[in-house]
């Protein structure tokens, strides 16, 4: 025991060897710049500092818990696994060192250690402890077994739904195709909720069985219309009259990567992006060729704005993988957070030119072009977008009503017009659509009327929105009606109080009713909120001149109508 432990703990001095040279000396140092790394999601920061500080305090526990989890957010298994084997051997009950430990026994297949810890003792929690002695069992040959766990684990309170999934799984592993389809039909207690994974593999299980044609059913069940390049080889396949191969878990070890990628899955709504991340990245460790599991990854890491990171594992998808789009679109949105707009064009025109048919790829390109106020070439992608779209399909509105507002923006009025009009045909009473074409209307000064009706239905369905109430009050200072304006406007003032052009139209509200005081100090917050580089639709200059001589010589200056209240019929 002594000698393991001295093994253990020189395997320990290498991986601490491994960190950079840290630029705080002390413990103290090095611990609040790792804690304040991790806070940050900045785990490579973390891992760096955390580690140096456990070199120089080997026997904390926490700060070993905290280091592990840094490195294992990394994806660095190899270098949280000595800490994780110390932690154990000095008797620390440590979630995350169970998990790394668990994790480097499942991916050297040694099944029987696995089986022989105290789960109680070393255990992950129920849920993830109880599938993989499962998964373990069937690693270890004992099949009967195994089954007899899943369906004890299915009798828990809340855990049926996994534990029969893998079960399914494990029974399809093996080649026992016609007993995983009963599990997924529900023999008798309801099939199973089906996950874009589970979809597909249950469509290649019933192509196993020699059932192309109950496998097209239930892909168009699960997927309607949608094929991307993954399912549209799969369909391809089955529609062909080609007995597919099951390739979703082909082993122990594979079952065991689906425990943590499915938990991961599920913790992903419930549960923190840093902590999500632990459980893909062990997937990922099990099982390199888990795409969907580095999909996730990389999308956790981009969540949590760790975009370099997150273009790392994007870049690790194969280009001849059918999900290398997927991963492409990722990667492109990682660049443009990351305040590189120029890449995530480069590499979405690239992605247009692989999959000159793929919707998604040019929708996606034309939503990057407008937001870099692009706006011609985005129309371009867009209509490739539209042409490539069913007009049924769900997101087909949102289509033409990004296309409008490049049309709006290069003064090309009929064209956006009819692209606003046919959003509002495919999804009436949509509020972004009913505000965007309501407040252009009001600042063209036409169909006032209409353009009130449709900012009043707007602000019904979304009352909430600051921008969309700021509309409301928009209006109705165009049509002179100024007091009414004003509830509306204080409103969208409390709704987002640091946005210039909010306060700016509320000052001029205020001008409007004689409140010339008020007036004059919200142009003055709306000039503090301005980013002078990049003002957007806010005008400093105009504001300036406002607080100079106020907005009824502005006013005469621009040429525009004087200020009017409505009269009583209007």
């Amino acid at each position: 025991m002594i000698r393991h432990l001295l093994s253990t703990t020189a395997a320990l001095a290498v991986a601490l060897s491994l960190a950079s040279p840290a630029s705080a000396q002390s413990l103290a140092g090095d611990y609040l710049a790792g804690r304040q790394a991790a806070m940050d999601s900045d785990f490579a920061a973390a891992a760096r500092y955390l580690t140096q500080a456990l070199a120089a305090d080997p026997g904390n526990a926490e700060l070993m818990g905290d280091a592990i989890a840094a490195q294992l957010a990394m994806g660095r298994v190899e270098r949280a696994l000595p800490i994780a084997r110390l932690m154990e051997e000095q008797g620390h009950r440590s979630q995350i060192a169970h998990l790394v430990v668990i994790a480097d026994l499942l991916a050297r297949e040694d099944y029987a250690t696995f089986l022989a810890r105290d789960v109680e003792a070393q255990g992950i929690g129920p849920l993830v402890d109880g599938l993989l002695e499962a998964w373990a069992l069937i690693g270890a040959g004992n099949r009967p077994a195994a089954l007899a766990t899943f369906d004890a684990l299915a009798e828990e309170r809340g855990l049926q739904g996994f534990s029969m999934y893998h079960k399914a799984m494990a029974l399809a592993s093996v080649g026992d195709f016609e007993a995983a389809e009963a599990v997924f039909a529900g023999d008798g207690t309801g099939p199973l909720q089906e996950t874009r994974r589970g979809a597909m593999a249950r469509a290649e299980i019933l192509s196993q069985l020699g059932r192309n044609e109950d496998a097209l059913a239930a892909i168009e069940q699960a997927f309607g219309a949608s094929r991307d390049p993954e399912l549209r080889i799969l369909v391809d396949a089955l529609e062909a009259g080609d007995t597919v191969p099951f390739t979703h878990i082909t082993s122990a070890r594979d079952g065991a990567a689906e425990v943590f990628y499915s938990v991961a899955g599920a913790l992903r709504s419930e549960a923190g992006a840093d902590y999500t991340l632990l459980y893909g990245r062990v997937a990922r460790h099990l099982r390199p060729d888990h795409v969907d599991a580095l999909l996730l990854n990389a999308e956790l890491l981009d969540s949590l704005g760790q975009y370099e990171l997150a273009n790392a594992a994007y870049k690790q998808m194969s280009t001849d993988h059918p999900a290398y789009h997927a991963a492409e679109l990722g990667r492109a949105s990682a660049l443009r957070q990351s305040g590189k707009p120029d890449a995530a064009i480069e590499v979405l025109e690239q992605l247009a030119k692989r999959y000159p048919n793929l919707s998604i790829v040019h929708s996606t390109l034309g939503d990057v072009l407008r937001q870099q106020d692009r706006f011609d070439e985005a129309i371009p992608a867009y209509d490739r977008a539209i042409a490539l779209t069913d007009e049924a399909a769900r997101g087909t509105w949102f289509l033409h009503y990004a296309r409008a507002i490049c049309h709006e923006r290069n003064k090309d009025w009929p064209k956006a017009e009819a692209d606003f009009r046919k959003a509002l045909e495919l999804n009436p009473g949509q509020p972004q659509v009913l505000n965007y074409l309501g407040y252009s209307m009001v600042e063209m000064q036409i169909n006032l009327d209409e353009a009130l009706s449709m900012i009043e239905q707007a602000v019904a369905a979304s009352p909430d929105s600051g921008y969309i109430v700021d509309s409301l009050g928009w209006v109705l200072y165009r049509l002179g009606r100024y007091d009414e304006a004003v509830e509306h406007m204080e409103r969208a003032v409390e709704l987002m109080p640091v946005d210039p052009v909010v306060n700016d139209h509320l000052g001029d509200v205020y001008w409007a009713v004689g409140r010339t005081r008020e007036a004059e100090f919200q142009w003055m917050r709306a000039l503090s909120f301005v980013d002078e580089e990049n003002p957007g639709d806010a005008q400093p200059d105009r504001i300036r001149r406002k607080l100079e001589v106020g907005l009824d010589v502005v006013l005469d200056e621009e040429g525009a109508e004087p200020l009017r209240v409505a009269d009583d019929d209007a």
